[in-house]
């Protein structure tokens, strides 16, 4: 396994700067407001996971053509149209510790550019030339619009199960990283046990993402998350921690984050911590999430030995033990 100083993208480097290249040139628009915040979301900082996963399952499979390139950087404009999409809703300030794009432009502007980039990514996965992987982008982006609706219905809503929790932090997260790992043995012309093997592999990954991702809400700070502590409580978001304190704390605990949630906003955001902690709720998400790393890490048994599954296996590591 790579040390802890190893770059997660370090074995396809000339691959991950085709991309960043290929993304700034399918910004182009003769409207100077669309490259302005397509630019502006794009070069906010960010790992860019969901493309990188592409580039190093098709490598990991012996994919040889250049085809992931462009399969990778319409996968990243996918998930940059969704966070367009996403800050609007929530009515969010900061992302990765930088103003959002609504907070220095219209909300409907975002929103317009949201749509621009979704679109850009259709053409682009015509020119991909594999009818399989339209298909199922095309299904991705159906799921994800989804998910973000039934979060939507779920804000400020303490009766939703643990169940329904994972529903929508698949559909919103994990599958668009499926996707993205699925589309890319399909491109690398894996065997079927391959191809089921990956989209599994992108789907707990995923998981194991958000569920980390929304610890963090309640055990992280801004200087490093890039976002505030509480941000999901303030918009009434009944995430993992809070439903487990829910189920484990006393009536009057229960009762008190209820109301949380309800009201939104950060007036309960002590006492809530306190019974956050108190119940275990943080240990419970983050055993969620290596439960979920886990299973990635055996997904990728359909794989021979590569510094690319190398990166993959990395990969389940870092999600678990990340601080923004």
């Amino acid at each position: 396994m790579p040390s802890g100083t190893f770059s997660i993208h370090a074995v396809v480097a000339d691959d991950f700067a085709a991309v960043n290249q290929l993304i700034i040139r399918e910004c182009s628009s003769q409207v100077p407001l669309v490259e302005k915040i397509a630019h502006h979301i794009i070069d906010s900082g960010g790992k860019r996971l969901r493309p990188l996963l592409a580039l190093l399952t098709a490598r990991a499979l012996g994919y040889q053509g250049d085809k992931h390139l462009l399969l990778a950087a319409l996968i990243e404009f996918m998930h940059t149209s969704t966070l367009l999409h996403d800050d609007v809703v929530d009515e969010s300030s900061l992302r990765r510790g930088k103003p959002t794009a609504n907070s220095q432009w219209s909300n409907q502007s975002c929103v317009l550019v949201g749509d621009f980039l979704y679109s850009r990514s259709f053409v682009m996965m015509v020119r991909v030339g594999s009818m399989e992987i339209m298909d199922i982008l095309a299904k991705v982006t159906c799921v994800l619009a989804e998910g973000e609706v039934m979060q939507l219905t779920n804000v400020r809503n303490p009766k939703i199960t643990e169940e329904q929790y994972r529903q929508v932090i698949y559909a919103k997260t994990a599958k668009l990283f499926e996707g993205a790992t699925q589309t890319a043995a399909v491109l690398a012309k894996a065997t079927p046990e391959q191809q089921e093997a990956l989209r599994e592999y992108g789907a707990q990954l995923g998981l194991a993402f958000q569920l980390i991702d929304d610890l963090l809400d309640y055990e992280g700070d801004a200087a490093t998350m890039g976002k505030n502590v509480g941000d999901d409580l303030a918009e009434g978001k009944p995430t993992l921690p809070l439903i487990y304190a829910m189920q484990k704390g006393t009536e009057e605990e229960a009762l008190l984050i209820r109301q949380a949630i309800r009201k939104g906003g950060l007036d309960q955001l002590d006492a809530v911590l306190d019974i956050v902690r108190k119940t275990g709720a943080l240990d419970y998400t983050r055993e969620q999430a290596r439960i979920c790393s886990e299973a990635a890490k055996t997904c990728l048994d359909v794989l021979p030995a590569s510094p690319y599954k190398e990166t993959l296996l990395l990969l389940t590591d870092m999600a678990l033990g990340r601080k923004s």
